[in-house]
């Protein structure tokens, strides 16, 4: 160990003023680096507890967390609580055993405590504080929304009831965390809050922002299609669901993105109501039908012959001989009476509105590339033209009418795409996303680099220091001093140089290195 003290303190000694600047600044670059890698490996790694908080649940976490002598970071304006990695489920768990977090407003733990003795408004306004508190919870977990606020109001509760018109209504606040939040997220909080209340419909349901704009006034159903905010919305759906379609068919064949599809379709908007009475004199149907028969049958006998006691003696011989035979009358009457009744057909025709009238389409299809070998493309035929505006045709249903052809409703051409321009804005946006979640990544690994670097730093340092050249005419001046107690000696004698040597090799083997080539030269 002195021995290596006594070599480090040599080295020491041998270097320039320079060379021991640079040596203490490496040195101190290298401690520097390896307590910064030390603190950094030592610190605990943080993760999300909770986020999207209120500030009530963030001021309760914290006073649990600082009670328990738990590290903790908040961020997000105090929306945001990170603990250390190990900690994370079980704080939660903790947290949750106690109620927290609570969210905006009040939940259903609001009846978690019995209360007795109050009347039946408060245990209504007590629901209907509940309902509203859980609605607004459950809106706040939706993708764009930062927080939410509901209002139900139903009507009051009566023995008789006045006015049958009344339903429920509800108005949803909410504060966006972007710019922009899609329709059919509105629409899903209309309905999240319409069936969550009993009678209510999703038109009374009405969705306001931070900005003041009412969300929900453009998702009204109209299956009148009256107003024309109703009428253009219909009209979309039909034109983006045809074009759709179309779009599923010619991808798969042109390739995904080499196509696009625009529908027009001509919507009726007239509400018909019509009633058609028509009679057809040469369709007659039998109403009724009368049948009377009457048969009457009379006979009556008469006899004749010589007046005396022959006569009226019964004789039947005498019957058969002579006198006069039975007379019989029989009549038979039959009526028949016939009703006949006019064929009638009555037809009631309620049309609402929205029958599509008509339908146009214009594709445009992107040429072919190049193939792989360099081969210019080459341009579809107009055979394969006919057979895509045929597929298009079919897709769509069209029918020649009206003297128009399939081939006027369809416009099918093959033009070169031109590559979309690069927004600056959003692609300086992206670089940066993509360089900050760089950083993210390498963060962990770039102390460790650095500190290895300065170390190579420090060792080439070192590997590169040599002693500096002596003059044989130095080692000789050196030589008149004495030398383990040795006296002057004005000659350069073996044992002097051995002892130099064994001394300062480094130097006395350069300085003879020196003046051996001098002597050469």
């Amino acid at each position: 160990m002195k021995d290596f003290a006594k070599s480090l303190l040599d080295l020491w000694r041998q270097l320039g003023l320079n060379q021991r600047v640079s040596l203490v600044l490496a040195s101190a670059v290298v401690m520097a680096g390896m307590v910064g890698l030390f603190v950094w490996s030592s610190r605990p790694d943080y993760q999300l507890l909770y986020g999207r908080l209120a500030e009530s649940d963030t001021s309760t976490i914290i006073s649990m967390l600082q009670e328990s002598d738990t590290p903790h970071r908040v961020s997000a304006g105090g929306q945001s609580i990170y603990v250390p990695a190990e900690d994370v489920h079980r704080l939660r768990m903790e947290l949750a055993s106690k109620g927290l977090p609570t969210g905006e407003g009040v939940g259903f733990e609001i009846f978690d405590r019995g209360q007795f003795g109050l009347s039946d408004f408060v245990q209504r306004t007590n629901y209907n504080r509940a309902l509203q508190g859980e609605l607004a919870r459950t809106i706040s977990q939706l993708d764009g929304v930062k927080r939410a606020r509901v209002l139900v109001v139903q009507p009051e509760n009566r023995l008789l009831l006045t006015n049958s018109s009344l339903r429920p209504t509800a108005s949803v606040f909410i504060e966006r965390d972007r710019t922009q939040i899609e329709p059919e997220a509105v629409n899903s909080i209309r309905h999240l809050v319409a069936n969550a209340v009993q009678g209510l419909v999703a038109d009374e349901v009405a969705v306001v922002d931070q900005r003041g704009q009412v969300l929900s006034a453009d998702l009204k159903e109209d299956p009148m299609l009256g107003n024309a905010t109703s009428l253009i919305r219909y009209r979309q759906q039909v034109e983006n669901y045809l074009a759709q379609k179309v779009s599923d068919m010619l991808e798969p064949v042109v390739g995904e993105g080499q196509a696009i599809v625009r529908v027009s379709a001509d919507i009726d908007q007239d509400a018909v109501v019509s009633t058609e009475e028509r009679f057809d004199p040469d369709s007659s149907v039998v109403r009724s039908e009368v049948r009377t028969e009457e048969d009457t049958a009379t006979s009556e006998a008469r006899r004749g012959g010589v007046v005396g006691a022959a006569a009226n003696t019964p004789d039947s011989s005498a019957e058969l001989s002579g006198g006069s035979p039975l007379i019989s009358n029989e009549q038979t009457h039959s009526n028949r009476t016939v009703n006949y009744e006019i064929n009638r057909v009555v037809s009631n025709i309620t049309r609402n509105p929205g029958r599509v009238r008509s339908v146009t389409a214009a594709v445009f299809i992107a040429e072919r590339p190049p193939a792989a070998d360099g081969t210019p493309a080459v341009p579809r035929t107009q055979q394969e033209l006919d057979n895509l505006r045929r597929i298009v045709v079919n897709a769509l249903g069209l029918i020649a009418e009206g003297g128009r052809s399939v081939e006027d409703m369809v416009s099918l051409q093959e033009m070169p795409f031109q590559s979309p321009a690069v927004d600056d804005d959003l692609l300086a946006i992206q670089q940066q996303v993509e360089w900050q979640s760089w950083v993210e990544v390498s963060l962990p690994y770039a102390t460790l680099f650095v500190a290895l670097a300065v170390l190579f730093l420090f060792y080439r340092m070192l590997s590169r220091q040599r002693p500096e050249p002596l003059p044989i005419e130095q080692l000789m001046a050196q030589a008149d001093e004495p030398i383990n107690g040795g006296g002057n000696n004005n000659e350069l004698t073996p044992e002097l140089l051995n002892e130099l040597i064994r001394q300062k090799p480094a130097n006395v083997g350069t300085a003879l290195r020196d003046w051996v080539t001098a002597r050469k030269n």
